[in-house]
């Protein structure tokens, strides 16, 4: 585990970048205290083609909504506007 100071951090955010891309852990230390550590994402994400997701859709595609009329959708915007006082 490799530890830097801010500065150095950000003079060498590349190099750093690449390390972490290695396997490596990056410390980042504020005047001597580590207060963050870079490491590298695991992506363990599934991909899927698009052949699956059109698939998927077709097997459960999205709830319709009930259509709303322009008052219903001015009554909402306004409930919503009079909730952020």
């Amino acid at each position: 585990m490799k530890r830097v100071n801010i500065l150095e951090a950000r003079n060498n955010l590349s190099k750093l970048v690449a390390a972490v891309g290695n396997g490596h852990e990056v410390v980042i230390a504020n005047r001597g205290k580590p207060v963050v550590r870079l490491v590298a994402i695991v992506d363990d994400a599934p991909s899927h083609t698009a052949k699956e997701v059109a698939q998927w859709l077709a097997h459960d595609p999205a709830p319709r909504r009930a259509p709303r009329t322009a008052e219903e959708l001015d009554q909402q915007i306004s409930t919503e506007r009079e909730a952020w006082d």
